[in-house]
């Protein structure tokens, strides 16, 4: 069973920069795929960004292209989304998760078996 946990969630105006963090649990994610999911009120829950295994290969959807920024460490078992230049749009609540069958990045929710809590992350003036 892998724990996620993220963190570096908060409250900022427009154009501010948050940064994300998941730690999991166990040393087995290094050989996941994973990915960040949103998901604002009354909305279905939206990919963001993913990445392989490696970290040589994301993923970012177009509306925060050029904004946000998907990494991982895996000696320190951590998953990062840069968020720069935020947006009231980018209001939601923030999921990571692991996709554990899979080292190549996936896009749908499905293909993930593994969820963190989700973090908050709410922009306006």
């Amino acid at each position: 069973q892998v724990q996620l946990s993220e963190s570096g969630g908060g409250s900022v105006q427009p154009g501010d920069s948050l940064r994300l963090s998941c730690v999991a649990s166990k040393r087995s994610f290094s050989d996941s795929a994973m990915a960040w999911f949103r998901q604002a009120p009354g909305k279905e829950r939206e990919f963001v960004a993913g990445i392989n295994w490696s970290g040589s290969h994301t993923y970012i959807i177009d509306s925060v292209k050029g904004r946000f920024t998907i990494s991982r460490d895996n000696v320190k078992n951590t998953l990062y989304l840069q968020m720069n230049n935020l947006k009231p749009e980018d209001t939601s609540i923030y999921y990571c998760a692991a996709a554990s069958q899979y080292r190549a990045l996936q896009i749908t929710a499905s293909d993930h078996d593994y969820w963190g809590q989700g973090t908050q992350v709410t922009v306006s003036a």
